[in-house]
């Protein structure tokens, strides 16, 4: 049986928790969808990396970037670190089962992010201009109602 997208917003505004600042599934939210976290989650869903092979797929990445992002991930249980005692060390990353789990989420957003890439370059035709205030707001050149307009000023 499929829920509604309306039955599914319902439920979870019904969970006001859930948009608390203070919830901890923003915290978890926010590391899942930082520039590199999902980056680097997609990224290991093909199986097990490398450092070097992260940094060359997360083109960009800066290596301090790129420890924060696993060690983050990690303590999140997303992502496995596994170092094997052999030298010079030998470090793997690879998904948890919550991070493939996560993983199979995160496909097909970032199928419709690369699809849709293009046309966030170019402003929407039924969106607003960014400098034509909207109609329920004054103008940025009107004075509000409780302040003097610059002529109604005392001198000082």
């Amino acid at each position: 049986m499929e829920v509604s997208f309306e039955v599914e917003v319902a439920r979870l505004r019904a969970e006001a928790d859930n948009f608390r600042p203070d919830c901890p599934t923003r915290v978890l939210l926010d590391h899942i969808t930082s520039r590199w976290g999902m980056l680097i989650l997609l990224a290991l869903s093909s199986g097990t990396m490398r450092w070097g092979e992260l940094r060359r797929w997360a083109q960009g990445i800066s290596e301090k970037m790129l420890a924060q992002t696993l060690r983050t991930l990690e303590a999140d249980g997303l992502v496995l670190r596994e170092q094997r005692p052999v030298i010079p060390p030998h470090v793997d990353y690879s998904l948890t089962d919550r991070g493939r789990e996560l993983a199979v989420l995160l496909l097909p957003l970032m199928e419709w992010v690369i699809a849709n890439s293009a046309a966030a370059d170019t402003p929407a035709a039924d969106t607003p201009a960014a400098d034509t205030p909207a109609a329920d707001t004054p103008a940025a050149d009107t004075p509000a109602a409780d302040t003097p307009a610059a002529g109604d000023r005392a001198a000082v």
